[in-house]
């Protein structure tokens, strides 16, 4: 079945199909757990996210978001604000939570906001996992998965021992990976076979190599 899969720059994927925006590793919280140990992180870090997230939703109009894991970092602190703040503005979209595992908070935090919450999540030919499928489950299983959790990225190489590691869409046979939105985040080189696609995120657009 032919689905149509925009990349965007903003490290997210529009499902031009299902209207459906896909998201991984925002890791809301994660700018306030570290502000609490009295590390000096800027406070705006966590507002810009969700303001991106906004001029997705106002871009491209979807009628649900899926999240595909670490949505809110660890423990409870002000940060969440944000996040209600934040829900209460797009009441009419559907928003699915793929539960990953920093999104340790009680379930009713979420379903209070209205967050339809899965461990993984099939809809069509997809599967929707926060980690990627190990290879035996990939044999397994007949949907293609998209996954998170991993923060891919691609190194590339200069003429002066120049190294630069960008965030990365990595597409495999069975299992596609994809960046984390978060910025707060890091990079993790991810190997390749024959045959992956890699799609590097270099300012506001999106590469093939």
């Amino acid at each position: 079945m032919n689905q149509t899969l925009l990349l965007l720059p903003e490290k997210a994927i529009f499902w031009d199909e299902e209207k459906t925006l896909i998201i991984a590793d925002i890791h809301l919280g994660k700018v306030g757990h570290f502000r609490k140990a009295g590390i000096g992180i800027p406070k705006q870090m966590e507002q810009d996210d969700l303001a991106l997230i906004s001029d997705l939703i106002h871009e491209h109009k979807p009628v649900k978001i899926i999240f595909l894991g670490d949505l809110f970092h660890s423990d409870m602190n002000n940060d969440w604000g944000w996040l209600v703040l934040w829900r209460s503005m797009f009441k009419k979209i559907d928003m699915v939570l793929v539960l990953g595992n920093h999104d340790i908070l009680n379930n009713k935090f979420y379903t209070d906001l209205n967050f339809e919450l899965h461990d993984t999540l099939n809809i069509g030919p997809f599967l929707f996992s926060h980690e990627p499928l190990k290879a035996k489950a990939l044999l397994q299983d007949v949907a293609y998965v998209i996954s998170g959790h991993i923060h891919p990225g691609v190194t590339l190489k200069g003429g002066a021992r120049q190294m630069l590691t960008l965030p990365c869409f990595h597409f495999g046979s069975k299992q596609a990976i994809i960046p984390a939105f978060g910025r707060f985040t890091g990079k993790v080189c991810v190997k390749n076979v024959r045959g992956d696609k890699v799609f590097a995120v270099v300012k506001n657009k999106v590469i093939s190599f």
